[in-house]
């Protein structure tokens, strides 16, 4: 089992930051890689970013790109994202994820 924490969500004006959270605890020995997916009211789950957890090699989804950016400390085991120049189409549910486990979610709403 792993356990997936996450943090950091809350209500923004467009072109404002924040920065998100996801902490892994659990049966973590054998991850190698953590994303962000988001999912928006009406829409389905999309690909925000991933990152290795050994080498730290990152990929952002194109709508991203620029904006957000995915780093990890290994040590703490946490994942995070930071987002800027959020826009409000970038509301949305944010979820990270590990191999099949998915954490709780934190809402990110972005007025315009």
């Amino acid at each position: 089992q792993v356990q997936l924490v996450e943090s950091g969500g809350g209500l923004v004006q467009a072109g404002g930051s924040l920065r998100l959270s996801c902490a892994a605890s659990g049966r973590t020995f054998s991850m190698t890689a953590m994303g962000w997916f988001r999912q928006a009211p009406g829409k389905e789950r999309e690909f925000v970013a991933a990152i290795t957890w050994s080498a730290g090699n990152t990929n952002h989804a194109d709508s991203v790109k620029g904006r957000f950016t995915i780093s990890r400390d290994n040590a703490k085991k946490t994942v995070y994202l930071q987002m800027n120049s959020l826009k409000p189409e970038d509301t949305a549910v944010y979820y990270c994820k590990i191999g099949g486990y998915w954490g709780q979610g934190t809402q990110v709403t972005v007025s315009s």
